[in-house]
């Protein structure tokens, strides 16, 4: 079955890339997509730019674009993915989140609209991030006594949050694998006299410039030696190839709460 799907946010960069990535896709089918009111997409077929003629249109109204879809894919930003929250949530349409910046509020919402529907929501779609997630745990379970434990991270100078929601993500594995609390022990930036180091935090550091796609790199460095494990997008194509996997894997899933390591089974 190929999985009718609608993409939102087409005139942003991974929207661009999500639609490149599905007209590519065998097992996916390019239903609609999704932009902001005054567009000058509106109408358009978004697949035509990558000589992959669709037929489907671009849209500003989510409840008619989600009408036969199996999926809703959504790399925008919070503002907007509340609206297709909802929308899917009342159509019973399955959604792909993989919009960062959240609050505790926002994300509670969307832990409710899962009540509904089944979602998958994730800081990072790539298949290698979330490997690397996994091997986090694992290096933290091992490292955690005489080893300081810092994230760094790099993206483009148009990205809007920081750290990266991945890097939050990495800091949250790390966290959970060795029974720390992240919000109690998280080091944003260094400025200033700050003293020694406490080794029971967990330091973020971020970078802004260019058009660095993402690399984060986890360091544990103890004394004499260091490990690091480091992934480096050079492509948006691996985000968008990860999105599509989710949206496959969600197809006949119960309504529920679901991230890329449920979609790779990592847990």
């Amino acid at each position: 079955m190929s999985v009718q799907t609608v993409i939102a946010g087409v005139s942003g960069r991974m929207g661009r890339a999500l639609i490149e990535a599905v007209t590519a896709d065998a097992g996916c089918s390019l239903l609609a997509a999704i932009d902001r009111p005054g567009s000058p997409l509106l109408g358009q077929d978004p697949g035509a730019a990558f000589g992959a003629p669709s037929g489907a249109r671009v849209t500003d109204q989510a409840a008619a674009a989600l009408r036969g879809a199996h999926a809703l894919i959504d790399f925008t930003r919070p503002e907007a993915t509340f609206g297709y929250l909802d929308a899917c949530a009342e159509a019973g349409v399955p959604l792909v989140i993989g919009t960062t910046g959240f609050d505790d509020a926002g994300k509670a919402r969307i832990a409710t609209a899962s009540a509904r529907i089944p979602i998958v929501f994730a800081p990072n779609m790539s298949v290698g991030v979330n490997l690397l997630m996994k091997l986090a745990e694992v290096a933290a379970q091992v490292l955690r006594d005489g080893y300081d434990i810092e994230i760094v991270e790099a993206h483009h100078r148009h990205k809007v949050d920081a750290p990266s929601g991945t890097a939050l993500g990495l800091g949250q594995a790390v966290a959970r694998a060795i029974d720390r609390d992240l919000a109690s022990c998280a080091v944003y930036g260094r400025e200033g006299v700050t003293g020694e180091r406490d080794p029971k935090t967990i330091g973020f550091a971020t970078v802004r410039g260019g058009d660095i796609v993402g690399d984060h790199t986890l360091l544990f460095a103890g004394i004499g030696e260091r490990i690091e494990l480091t992934h480096k997008a050079s492509s948006r194509a691996t985000f968008a190839q990860g999105a599509l996997r989710a949206a496959k894997w969600l197809q006949g899933r119960a309504p529920g709460l679901y991230d890329m390591r449920d979609v790779l089974n990592l847990k």
